[in-house]
C-alpha cells in the first residue's frame, strides 16, 4: 500500500496525542534497520528554532540601513505590506507542506518529480551562503576576541596597524594646538604614531577613523583588490575554525542538540538588545538618532525602489525558499498547529528588527552628537555599521570592554542559530535523500559537511577576502531565492492542486485554510514574486565596495555562483526524463508531473488499523 493514492481514502492511526503519534516508524525503515525520523522533542524547540533562522544579521544592520536609506518610519508601511502579502504565506506554505509530508527540502519533491532540482537548488544556496555567512561570525568572534582587553584595541591611533590618516573621535589636540576647551569632537591625527610626522591636523577628506583603520588593517589586513588575495589572516583562520566548531557541536545530534541550544541562541539575543538599549539611551544625543529613525518621510512612499527594497527584506529575513523553514518543519509532529506557527514567528521577526532599529540609531544619534555630524552622515550600511560605526561608539563610552563584549556577544546568539538553520538543511536533505548509508554515520558525516564548509571558506580568510565576500553576498540568493518560490508556489497551488494542499492542512489542523489565503497563495503572492524578479533585474548594479571597481572576471565569477542554484533545476528535470526509460518526451513528463507512490502524510502517521481515522480524499 502506497503512502498516498490520489481518489482514494487513505488510513491515519487512531491516537490520544501527538507524543504518542512520534512513536510510530515506518516499517520499511525498522526491515532495513534504518534508524527512524526524529522530532522536535518540543513544540517550543521548534518556535525558538524559527526565530532564530529568522532573525539575524539582517535584522541588525540592513533592516536599520533601509529605514535610514527609504523615509524612516514610513518604510514600516511597505514592509508590514510585503510582510502580510508576500511573506507570511510563503511561510505557512512551507510549514504546512513540510510537517504534512515529514520530508526535507529533497525528499519533499516526490509532490512533483519533476521539480526534484528546485530542492537541490535550495540545498546549493544554503551551502553557499554557509560559507560566507559564517565570515561574518568569524569576523565578530575575532572582535569578541580583541574585547578582552583593558581598552579596546579600535579607540587609538598608536598601534601598529594605523597610518598617518588616523584620527580619533575626540578632541585631540598636538603640536601647538593647545586649546584645551576645544572639545566638540573635531578629529586630529594622534601624534602617538611613530611612523607620522606631521604637526598639523589632517585633512578631513584624509582622514579615517581609529575603529576604521583596525576594520581595514587589523581584522580584514585589507588587499588593494580580489586579484591579490595574499595570504592567509591567521586571526581570522583560528576564528573561522572556532566558528565551525561552534556549528558542529549545535547540530551534531540533529534536531535534539539544535532544541537545546536554541533556548539560549534564540532568546538571550533579547536581553542583550534590552540591556544596550538602556544603556545607549542614557547616551547624549540618542534621540537626535530615535527621532530620525522613526520620523517619517511620506514623500518616499511615492518611490517604487521603498516597496523593492521592503520586498526584498521580507523574503530574505523570514526565509522562505532557502530550504531551512521546510528542513525544521518537517522534524514536526503531525498534529502542530503550523498556522499559529506561522503568524507568530513573522510577527517575532518584524518586532526584533524594528526593537534592534532603537538599539542601532540610539548609538547612532550618539556618534552624530559626539562628532558635531548630521545622522545620515553616520550611518554606514552593511559590515561598516556592525564593525566600524558601532564600535567606534563602544570605544567612547565608560567601560568600553564590558560594552564590546556583549555587543559581539549578542552578535554571536544572533547569527549562530541562523547558520545552523542552514546547515541543517544540506545535512539533512542528504540523509533523508540516503538513509541507509547515511543516518547511523549521522555525526561523522556532519564533521565531514562542516569541514568541507570550513575549507571552501579558506580564500575568504585571506588578506583579499572582503572582495570575495562582496561578490557572494551580492549575487547568492537574490534572482534565484524569487524563482525557486515562485516554482514552489506553481508546483504546488496548480499543479498538485490548491484543494488537495487545503485537504491536506486539514487533515493535520481539523480545519482549512480561508478564502484570504487561497488567494494570497493562488494570485497575490505569485504576482508579487514576478514583480520582484522584474524589479531585482531593471535595478541590478554591479558589486560596489566603497570605490573599488571589480574587474570583468570577478563579475562573471559572480553570476556563476548566483546561478548554480537555478541551473541545477533543469539539468535535474532532464536527468529524471532520461531516467523514466519508457514513452514519449510528453508521457514522461507527465508521468513526472504527478505524485509519487511515496508522497503523503509523514509516515508516523500512516496505519492501516481499525481504528484508524480516516483521511480526506484528494
Amino acid at each position: 500500500m502506497t503512502k498516498r493514492q490520489s481518489g482514494k481514502e487513505q488510513s491515519l492511526p487512531a491516537v490520544k496525542d501527538e507524543d504518542e503519534a512520534s512513536q510510530f516508524v515506518d516499517s520499511n525503515q525498522v526491515a532495513t534497520g534504518t534508524k527512524p525520523r526524529e522530532f522536535w522533542p518540543h513544540h517550543t524547540d521548534f518556535v525558538l528554532s524559527c526565530v532564530g533562522y529568522a532573525v539575524g544579521f539582517g535584522s541588525i544592520w540592513r533592516f536599520p540601513y533601509l529605514c535610514y536609506k527609504n523615509g524612516g518610519g514610513a518604510f514600516l508601511i511597505p514592509y508590514i505590506i510585503c510582510m502580510v502579502v508576500c511573506g507570511v504565506p510563503l511561510f505557512y506554505m512551507e510549514l504546512a507542506i513540510a510537517q504534512f509530508s515529514g520530508a526535507s527540502p529533497l525528499a519533499l519533491w516526490e509532490i512533483f518529480p519533476l521539480l526534484k532540482g528546485v530542492g537541490w537548488g535550495m540545498i546549493v544556496i544554503s551551502g553557499l551562503v554557509c560559507i560566507y555567512y559564517n565570515i561574518i561570525l568569524t569576523w565578530v568572534i575575532y572582535y569578541l576576541a580583541r574585547s578582552f582587553a583593558a581598552r579596546v584595541p579600535w579607540s587609538t591611533c598608536s598601534n601598529w596597524w594605523n597610518t598617518c590618516n588616523c584620527t580619533e573621535t575626540e578632541a585631540l589636540y598636538f603640536g601647538n594646538f593647545t586649546d584645551a576647551n576645544a572639545t566638540d569632537g573635531r578629529e586630529f591625527a594622534w601624534p602617538g604614531n611613530t611612523r607620522c610626522n606631521l604637526t598639523g591636523p589632517i585633512a578631513v577628506n584624509l582622514s579615517q577613523t581609529a575603529s576604521d583603520e583596525f576594520w581595514r588593517y587589523n581584522a580584514l589586513q585589507q588587499s588593494s583588490g580580489i586579484t591579490d588575495l595574499g595570504g592567509i589572516h591567521w586571526g581570522l583562520f583560528f576564528s573561522l575554525a572556532f566558528a565551525w566548531l561552534i556549528i558542529f557541536a549545535c547540530v551534531f545530534k540533529g534536531v535534539k542538540s539544535v532544541g537545546k541550544v536554541v533556548y539560549f541562541t534564540a532568546t538571550s539575543p533579547y536581553v542583550f538588545l534590552f540591556i544596550l538599549l538602556v544603556r545607549n539611551a542614557m547616551l547624549p544625543g540618542s534621540w537626535r538618532g530615535v527621532k530620525f529613525y522613526i520620523k517619517p518621510v511620506w514623500s518616499k512612499l511615492a518611490n517604487l525602489d521603498i516597496w523593492h527594497e521592503a520586498a526584498l527584506q521580507v523574503f530574505f529575513s523570514l526565509g522562505p525558499a532557502w530550504g531551512g523553514l521546510i528542513t525544521m518543519a518537517s522534524f514536526n509532529k503531525f498534529k502542530n498547529n503550523c498556522y499559529r506557527d506561522s503568524i507568530i514567528v513573522p510577527a517575532i521577526n518584524c518586532l526584533t528588527s524594528i526593537f534592534g532599529g532603537f538599539v542601532i540609531f540610539s548609538v547612532i544619534g550618539f556618534m552624530a552628537q559626539q562628532t558635531n555630524k548630521e545622522v545620515e552622515d553616520v550611518v554606514a550600511k552593511g559590515p561598516g555599521l556592525v564593525f566600524v560605526v558601532y564600535p567606534e561608539a563602544i570605544a567612547q563610552m565608560p567601560l568600553a570592554p564590558l560594552w564590546a563584549v556583549l555587543f559581539f556577544l549578542m552578535l554571536i546568539t544572533i547569527g549562530v542559530d541562523s547558520q545552523f538553520g542552514m546547515f541543517e538543511t544540506m545535512t539533512s536533505s542528504f540523509i533523508d535523500e540516503f538513509p541507509n548509508q547515511l543516518r547511523k554515520y549521522k555525526t561523522p558525516f556532519v564533521a565531514a559537511m562542516c569541514l568541507l564548509e570550513f575549507l571552501l571558506g579558506l580564500p575568504l580568510v585571506t588578506r583579499g577576502g572582503i572582495y570575495l565576500f562582496t561578490i557572494f553576498d551580492w549575487f547568492i540568493g537574490t534572482f534565484a531565492l524569487c524563482i525557486i518560490a515562485l516554482l514552489e508556489i506553481i508546483a504546488i497551488f496548480y499543479i498538485y492542486g490548491i484543494r488537495r494542499f487545503l485537504n491536506d492542512i486539514e487533515s493535520m489542523l481539523g480545519h482549512r485554510p480561508g478564502y484570504f489565503w487561497v488567494a494570497m497563495w493562488c494570485c497575490v503572492t505569485p504576482l508579487a514574486l514576478v514583480l520582484i524578479l522584474v524589479s531585482i533585474a531593471v535595478n541590478f548594479t554591479n558589486p560596489v565596495l566603497e570605490n573599488y571597481k571589480f574587474p570583468p572576471g570577478s563579475l562573471v565569477f559572480g553570476w556563476l555562483l548566483g546561478s548554480i542554484s537555478v541551473a541545477v533545476i533543469p539539468i535535474v528535470a532532464a536527468y529524471r526524463i532520461y531516467k523514466v526509460g519508457k514513452g514519449s518526451f510528453l508521457e514522461r513528463v507527465r508521468f513526472l508531473m504527478k505524485p509519487t507512490p511515496n508522497w503523503g502524510p509523514q509516515q508516523s502517521c500512516v496505519s492501516t488499523g481499525p481504528e484508524a481515522v480516516k483521511m480526506l480524499p484528494a
